[in-house]
């Protein structure tokens, strides 16, 4: 069995594989604060809830746009399961083509989703994938699978929080769809705002992409924790596909290793 650890600004995403298949995964909330041993106590309580023992992980993997918290998940890994894991970072093979300016400023997730798109849903035509994190990105590539550039855009969550730690007297509401977008109170108002405004930027940016491209033949992928609210308010989105970081990350691991997994 190996382990994949997505490192965001918000969550941190685990998964346990064994060969092809998925045990369990789970999320946490990102903490800055916690120390190797609290992260290294809340993996192993999640091993014992679904019948897995440390000795049973052979190898690992992560991926982090947290540089603070990277030793923090290495220095775990190698306590609490033993195993030196690899890591998403420049020395690493992806087998991914970019025309980015400048290949080490893209965000490890970005290229894992791009190689996980790739691997997956790669036919001969370009595609934009979509990640809802707590940045919203758009990564372009191209018919011949190459990396060609993006969009970076504010989060879902990120705009929701600031306008309420902005404003004195607005509250904070869940991220869901009102029945009409002319809203009849506070809540609904700001519900309208969020989900109706980021569906406009997402098709107005898709349909930008596409035109660039030169093409309206183009598969487009929506991953991340808002991936489903986006895609059933816009017509834009062909495929949704959460675990798409995770199973990129498993993929990265076999394409660096010859180890059993």
């Amino acid at each position: 069995m190996i382990i994949c650890i997505d490192i965001g600004n918000t969550n941190i995403k685990y998964a346990v594989f064994e060969r092809d298949t998925l045990r369990f995964s789970f999320r946490v909330a990102t903490d800055l604060k916690k120390t190797s041993d609290e992260y290294g106590a809340q993996l192993l309580t999640m091993f014992s809830l679904n019948g897995i023992g440390r000795e049973d992980i052979k190898g690992g993997i992560f991926s982090s746009v947290v540089p603070s918290l990277d030793y923090t998940m290495e220095h775990m890994l190698k306590r609490y399961l033993g195993i030196v894991p690899k890591q998403i970072a420049p020395g690493l093979r992806t087998g991914l083509k970019m025309r980015a300016d400048n290949a080490k400023e893209v965000g490890a997730d970005r290229v894992v989703n791009n190689v996980a798109a790739l691997k997956k849903y790669g036919c001969g035509k370009p595609m934009i994938v979509i990640d809802f994190g707590t940045a919203t990105t758009f990564n372009v590539l191209s018919a011949e699978g190459e990396f060609i550039g993006g969009v970076i855009a504010p989060g879902i969550k990120g705009s929701l929080d600031s306008l309420v730690s902005g404003t004195a007297k607005l509250p904070r509401v869940e991220i869901e769809a009102p029945k009409s977008v002319i809203a009849t109170n506070t809540v609904t108002n700001m519900q309208a705002g969020i989900v109706f405004g980021f569906a406009g930027l997402v098709e107005y940016i898709v349909r930008k992409i596409k035109k660039e491209l030169g093409t309206s033949d183009v598969l487009t992928i929506a991953t991340g924790g808002f991936s489903e609210v986006m895609a059933h308010e816009t017509k834009c989105i062909d495929v949704i596909d959460k675990m798409l970081t995770l199973n990129g990350l498993k993929f990265l691991y076999e394409y660096n290793s010859e180890e059993e997994v």
